[in-house]
């Protein structure tokens, strides 16, 4: 007699499938991340008196969530909106002077002196978005092989041969020239 071993899915995975999925494209995307980047700076600048160290860690989930969330055909999206998301949310906490060129210049320092967190970010959107590239290409490889198509989306030789109806066709035998005269290849030795 056997047993049949049922697998039960862990709470974390049921906890996770009830979150929102939505599917934004690469254009969307960007938008989400550069508008909640600007809202949660502007919340940290209120709240936090412009923390660095907050807007940095904030910035990681927003990176993730971005990559996550962008829809398969534009996954290489994902890393290039994430930094300029983070240049939209820093502005406010950036502390420029007066003026244009006061907030130029606090803007550009805040960039170079928060470069770790964009590279943390653009690193966690652009191995999340590898990750599930891989998953889509291994994915497709195995629905192709199980419709028994090449990879180029032609049946095997075999299987044409075997199908039903099929007549055995000759190497060389064919029709050549408009008054349809039967011509062969020479055969190599």
């Amino acid at each position: 007699m056997y047993r049949v071993r049922v697998r039960s899915v862990p709470p974390v995975v049921l906890a996770l499938r009830r979150f929102p999925n939505p599917r934004l494209t690469g254009i969307g995307a960007g938008l989400f991340a550069s508008l909640t980047m600007f809202v949660l700076a502007c919340v940290d600048r209120l709240l936090f008196g412009s923390s660095e160290l907050v807007y940095g860690l904030l910035f990681l989930p927003v990176s993730a969530l971005t990559a996550l969330w962008v829809r398969p055909a534009d996954l290489v999206t994902a890393p290039i909106s994430v930094p300029i998301a983070f240049a939209v949310g820093v502005f406010p906490i950036s502390g420029g002077s007066e003026g244009f060129g006061g907030q130029v210049m606090g803007l550009v320092t805040a960039l170079a002196v928060h470069a770790g967190w964009l590279y943390g970010g653009t690193l966690v959107a652009g191995v999340i978005a590898t990750v599930r590239k891989v998953r889509l290409m291994r994915a497709r490889r195995r629905y192709v092989l199980a419709q028994g198509r090449g990879p180029a989306g032609e049946r095997p030789a075999r299987a044409a041969a075997s199908a039903p109806g099929a007549k055995p066709v000759r190497a060389g035998a064919g029709s050549v020239g408009t008054a349809g005269a039967a011509a062969r290849r020479p055969q190599r030795p």
